[in-house]
């Protein structure tokens, strides 16, 4: 990435929330790394060295500021789904994966990670630096960093515990890279915070940043709609304006179950989590979750600049903190109403689901693994409703989940993971687009003979007919899911699907 200095220092001085992950400000006067964004006084230009990571910036030797907290930002996502040679889409895929497993200590290994995408280890080092300007080491030491002083920020957890769940494999270790990079050791760094309001009671509390405008009430709306009673309940209004579930992770010891928290702090881009305790280690594939599933890391002006002639600027991408849940009840909507999906969703939780332990009596189950659903006959879930074709597709999904979430793990490109679902009975192309569209937060999906979208094309811009509605969306891409949501959003609720 060229940085224009000039511009950067433009952007700087005008504290431009477009920037905000996107660029980051060392001064050399203070060793300091800063977010464009950050409320310090301007420093002078000649002080100033821009970078368009936070791990360049601290590669040339800056520490963290602890004012605007880059381990908040946003993440840069404007090249996620562009086109690109070969060579710089495997780069991203590969920092993709380091920050997926950024906290699993050895499991991240660069031989593993080679592997996964189909190179040599030489050659990933070579692309990688050239693509993001550090190795790939230096790309996940100071994502692990960035995670532990997150944690030590917003947690009281202890030391041993935060250098743990960053993916460090001892306290030893941990203390060194710290010291090595921060030139500080980690209780040092507590001692210079200001007092926080950590939260009540044990819940590990977090914040992430989002760029504005964010339409989070249309993308509550759109949640809730789906909620399912017993897994996930909205709030729409209040200091707790969000969304609360039960959470299960599964890993390679086995799995762990708890609940999740996300709210909007009121008149900042802030959303504050809140975990169980038990999820504490995985806090870093749960932040990148959450991020993915609240489309955190969206990009609003370029976003509206495309999709101009259509309403509700500000728009979000809904993924999914749970691809599997997501895909099950992307089947159960097939051809019926919002309403009716979320009914049979209901029943299935009640009928396979585990009752789970959370603070609100209103979270209380746990959806079902795919362990479970592949063992479910058709007489069962036709006893819930679901007609036996629904039945069916079901139970192939669950079976072959293990090598269907390997392709969502790695960030495939979506056209892997849509034939990989058409394969499977009972599962075709709107089905695989819409699964591909939350499950991977692919910006780019149209939803193909999708009634509702149909109907709000026409309604809205006067356009019939699908033949008509895919050219009309070429001029929309590389956002066309944005807009389907646009013109669902256009239409009642009972006109949506899924």
């Amino acid at each position: 990435m060229t940085i224009n200095a000039d511009a950067a220092y433009l952007a700087l001085k005008a504290r431009d929330r477009r920037f905000d992950g996107r660029l980051f400000v060392g001064v050399t006067s203070t060793r300091i790394y800063c977010r464009p964004v950050c409320r310090v006084r301007t420093p002078k230009r000649d002080n100033c060295r821009f970078y368009g990571s936070a791990a360049q910036a601290e590669a040339a030797g800056f520490r963290p500021c602890l004012k605007c907290r880059p381990e908040i930002a946003p993440a840069d996502r404007s090249l996620a789904w562009s086109v690109m040679d070969a060579s710089r889409t495997l780069a991203h895929q590969a920092a993709a994966w380091l920050e997926q497993y950024a906290a699993l200590g050895e499991q991240a290994r660069m031989d593993r990670l080679a592997a996964v995408l189909g190179i040599t280890d030489r050659h990933l080092r070579r692309i990688f630096a050239a693509e993001h300007g550090v190795t790939p080491l230096q790309y996940l030491q100071t994502r692990r960093l960035l995670l532990a002083k997150q944690l030590l920020t917003d947690t009281r957890l202890p030391v041993t515990q935060v250098a743990l769940a960053a993916g460090f494999g001892s306290v030893r270790r941990f203390n060194a890279a710290f010291a090595e990079r921060y030139r500080l050791q980690p209780g040092e760094l507590r001692r210079q915070l200001p007092e926080r309001d950590t939260g009540d009671g044990p819940a590990v509390n977090l914040q992430l940043a989002y760029r504005e405008p964010y339409e989070g009430r249309a993308l509550l709306g759109f949640l809730a709609q789906r909620a399912i009673p017993g897994v996930e309940v909205v709030q729409f209004d209040g200091p707790h304006a969000g969304i609360r579930r039960s959470l299960r992770i599964e890993h390679e010891g086995g799995e762990q179950r708890g609940w999740l928290q996300a709210s909007f702090v009121p008149g900042r881009p802030v959303l504050r989590i809140a975990l169980a305790p038990e999820l504490a280690h995985h806090s870093a594939a749960l932040l990148r979750g959450v991020r993915r599933w609240l489309d955190l890391d969206a990009e609003p002006e370029a976003i509206d600049a495309v999709l101009a002639a259509l309403p509700a600027p500000g728009t979000r991408l809904p993924g999914a903190i749970d691809s599997f849940e997501l895909a099950v009840r992307a089947v159960l909507g097939q051809q019926v109403s919002v309403a009716a999906a979320r009914t049979f969703a209901t029943r299935l939780v009640q009928a396979y689901g585990e009752p789970v332990a959370t603070p609100w009596d209103d979270v209380n189950r746990l959806f079902p693994t795919p362990a479970v659903l592949a063992r479910a006959d058709a007489a069962g879930l036709g006893e819930l409703g679901i007609v036996r074709q629904r039945a069916g597709a079901i139970v192939a999904l669950a079976t072959q989940w293990p090598s269907l979430s390997v392709l969502i793990a790695r960030g495939s490109a979506p056209e892997a993971l849509m034939a990989a679902l058409q394969a499977l009975p009972g599962i075709g192309p709107w089905t695989a687009h819409y699964i591909a569209m939350r499950a991977l937060a692919w910006p780019d999906a149209f939803l193909p003979k999708d009634v509702a979208l149909l109907k709000a094309m026409e309604q809205v811009l006067g356009v019939r007919g699908q033949r008509a509605a895919d050219l009309l969306a070429r001029q929309w891409s590389p956002w066309r899911s944005y807009a389907v949501l646009r013109l669902w959003a256009a239409l009642t609720p009972s006109a949506e699907k899924a």
